[in-house]
């Protein structure tokens, strides 16, 4: 099948978990442009992280890990965090001049003639004929808002943690926030002190975890999110089975009753939401701090999923197609998570394809 170019791997996405298969697939001797590519959508190096609310500062960032090969040295905590990571990566992929192609929006992977053939790999404007993909899209793209009755009767504002710029448009707003992870905590906690009023809600009681995050500890969370996509089941975030870190911040918080938590309404009315026995929470802005879904729609022509939505695993290893690999997926859809993800994918596609 013809295409513009022909590459031994596309490498989809240059976030975290991109840029470190990048990293060993340099180290794996192939030769940029010509043995692999790595094809991004954003206009510029950063990954998600580029897109990060400016009030979030990098020294109140949870479990930022390096890159493989260039740690992130004498960062300003102070600084936000979208600036400092965005040229960090971008610095990364100077470095070690990784081919990096942006903005280029892949639509689809498909096979080529026959299955056997390798991919197709279609962008907007040009095509990549690859024998083997490491997938590391993320989930930025896909925003969750859950639905609820009423929700379109709803008169105030309703916006997704992805649309958060800042606490300043809240001012002397009353405002729900939905989600029970790290971003809605973060953001509840800015919003609080201009907000006319807050109120958290969440599906489950929250979870604050007080002792120290040990690599013990962590290795029993990624065994617990793999243990799904084994079994070709959607994935759970890392986030949530982790719980939320008792920071001395969230402690005064909790303290000043703002994490008050409350349970998940049953419906949305035109000036607020309500629950089941009847009582209302006037509200002018709704915040759906509910996480979001992998990116893998362009993987559909594949047939990946299982029957539940899910992709069945081995590691980062599509079972169903071993010249597949998804990084960022899973149990490795974290900082420390992507990078590992990353050396095992390459070594995979070495094995599959003897590169």
């Amino acid at each position: 099948m013809w295409a513009d170019y022909t590459v031994d791997v596309a490498v989809i996405g240059a976030g975290q978990a991109g840029l470190s298969a990048a990293y060993f697939l340099r180290r794996a001797g192939l030769a940029p442009e010509a043995g692999f590519v790595v094809l991004d959508h954003a206009k510029r190096a950063g990954g998600a992280w580029q897109y990060r609310w400016p009030s979030l500062r990098l020294g109140r960032v949870h479990g930022l890990h390096d890159l493989p090969g260039l740690p992130l040295e004498d960062a300003d905590a102070d600084r936000p965090a979208s600036e400092v990571v965005s040229e960090y990566f971008a610095r990364y992929e100077r470095t070690f001049d990784l081919p990096v192609h942006r903005p280029a929006d892949v639509r689809s992977v498909r096979y080529a003639d026959g299955e056997r053939s390798g991919f197709l790999v279609d962008t907007l404007t040009e095509t990549w004929l690859a024998r083997g993909i490491v997938n590391a899209t993320g989930t930025w793209d896909r925003p969750f808002q859950p639905w609820y009755p009423g929700r379109g009767t709803f008169a105030g504002r309703q916006l997704h943690t992805a649309d958060f710029t800042g606490a300043a448009e809240f001012r002397d707003r009353r405002v729900v926030v939905v989600g029970g992870g790290s971003s809605a905590v973060q953001q509840l906690l800015e919003i609080a002190p201009v907000a006319a009023a807050t109120t958290w809600v969440t599906r489950t009681p929250p979870v604050f975890r007080d002792e120290e995050f040990t690599p013990e500890y962590g290795r029993e969370v990624v065994a617990e999110v793999d243990e799904r996509v084994r079994e070709g089941k959607p994935p759970r975030s890392v986030v949530s089975v982790t719980g939320l870190m008792l920071t001395p911040e969230v402690r005064a918080a909790r303290e000043a009753g703002v994490l008050d938590r409350r349970p998940m309404f049953e419906r949305i009315t035109p000036s607020g939401v309500a629950w089941s026995d009847g009582t209302e929470e006037p509200a002018d802005v709704i915040l759906w701090a509910t996480g979001f879904r992998a990116a893998l729609d362009h993987l559909a022509p594949l047939g990946l999923r299982e029957r539940g939505g899910g992709i069945r695993m081995n590691g980062t290893e599509v079972v169903a197609e071993p010249r597949v690999h998804l990084v960022g997926y899973g149990p490795s859809a974290s900082t420390v998570g992507a990078s590992r993800a990353g050396r095992s994918a390459v070594r995979g596609l070495r094995s599959a394809l003897a590169l």
